[in-house]
């Protein structure tokens, strides 16, 4: 059973586009009048012609829903910490009193103030805000989101929340959900050991019930002055590659230095990036670990940008992810930030959609989704205009007026 979906003023499918570096306007690539043929399992059977797909096709269903619109692959958002509990509010107040992050971490808050509350959530509530903060970022277009553990901090709670990401997962409205292991998130207060025998801990009693529950695929460690050393990191990431893991890092977010790591590691990606320096740029520019920007953050702490221009023009593949995370990064606004992130950074309409869809698929490792060609799936969003570019120029203001994923379609 196939169904005929348009027919669309134009369909920018991201496809055949070059996967690093730096990418002008006028590369992509919009079919006039277009529509897409999906058949029962959410794939792409043709892509071509609305008039010629449907004369080809008599039996098919049609979804005349999009009409008129715009469409262009659903957002991919890499890197998020969307299960949690509680509030950071009072992180917030004294940061923008003056306090530096490292300080209010020091004083009791940060990511331990996010760890006592999560710990104290049952496992459905944790579901529940999951769903909720999910089901936002669909009405904006994102149809995959990744989604890190990292707030339990031992190995009953670091469960209690990777079960969570996988329960909501499994809702049917909710977009597809990539989980991360993120137990390497900083040291646990109540670690009775230091940080190498709480990686060891990790390593040994931790992972081994991940991967025997198919609870995630991608292990992710915060390599920072505050969290795990590049030498702790490097082994860490060694250790888990061993074990069958996917890698990604919190890299480079306040001192250089991690990023070296994760290449070297052969992670998927590197991500923060707003302490690159030039080695680490030049070393991503080589590398085919994406460079994944977090502007949410950098916005929510008053920090620097992640050096996305020059990282472009190094030849790096660059993504664009929220970090939506109750402390440094609370808006969760992807496309706005993104869209900020293209007036600091200078970047290109064409680049920062590249860094929402296929760019930041292959920060995921994941090759089905990011473009729009037959075999791929078809999760795609319609926006109420002619000119893909509105998107970025309106800055997350215009919302797609429905959105297409697998399991449900929104309008």
């Amino acid at each position: 059973m196939f169904t005929l979906h348009g027919p669309f003023s134009g369909i920018a499918t991201m496809a055949n586009l070059p996967l690093r570096g730096p990418l002008a306007d006028a590369q992509i690539d919009v079919l006039p009048n277009a529509g897409l043929l999906i058949d029962a399992y959410g794939t792409i059977a043709e892509i071509g012609p609305y008039h010629r797909l449907k004369a080809a096709h008599p039996q098919a269903a049609l979804d005349e829903r999009a009409a008129g619109m715009l469409a262009l692959p659903g957002f991919i958002d890499c890197h998020t910490h969307i299960c949690f509990a509680g509030s950071r509010v009072n992180d917030f107040a004294l940061r923008i009193a003056g306090s530096s992050y490292l300080a209010i971490a020091q004083a009791g808050g940060g990511i331990w103030s996010t760890v006592t509350q999560t710990r104290a959530a049952t496992q459905a509530e944790l579901v529940q805000g999951i769903v909720q903060r999910a089901q936002r970022h669909l009405a904006d277009g994102i149809t995959t989101i990744e989604v890190k553990s990292g707030y339990g901090l031992s190995i009953s709670q670091e469960l209690k929340m990777l079960r969570a990401i996988q329960q909501a997962g499994q809702a049917t409205n909710s977009p597809t959900l990539v989980p991360t292991c993120l137990a390497a998130h900083t040291m646990p207060k109540d670690f009775a050991g230091d940080a190498p025998q709480y990686l060891k801990h990790i390593l040994s009693e931790l992972l081994p019930t991940v991967r025997a529950e198919k609870l995630a695929s991608r292990v992710d460690i915060f390599i920072e002055k505050s969290a795990f050393s590049p030498a702790e990191g490097q082994y860490y990431l060694a250790e888990a590659t061993k074990l069958g893991f996917q890698l990604t890092a919190h890299a480079d977010q306040f001192t250089a230095g991690s990023a070296l790591v994760a290449i070297e590691a052969g992670a998927l990606s590197a991500d923060h990036l707003e302490a690159s320096d030039a080695a680490a740029i030049a070393a991503l520019g080589q590398s085919s670990t994406a460079a994944v920007a977090l502007p949410g953050a950098s916005l929510g702490l008053g920090e620097p940008f992640a050096p996305a221009r020059a990282l472009l023009d190094a030849g790096a593949i660059l993504a664009i992810a929220s970090d939506w995370n109750p402390g440094s990064a609370p808006m969760g606004a992807l496309v706005a930030q993104a869209s900020v992130l293209a007036t600091y950074q200078k970047l290109s309409c064409a680049e920062v959609i590249a860094g929402l869809t296929y760019r930041a698929a292959h920060a995921l490792g994941m090759a089905q989704i990011g473009y729009l060609a037959i075999g791929q799936k078809a999760d795609y969003q319609a926006y109420p205009c002619k000119d893909f570019r509105e998107i970025v120029y309106e800055q997350g203001s215009l919302k797609p007026s429905f959105v297409f994923h697998h399991r449900q379609a929104t309008t």
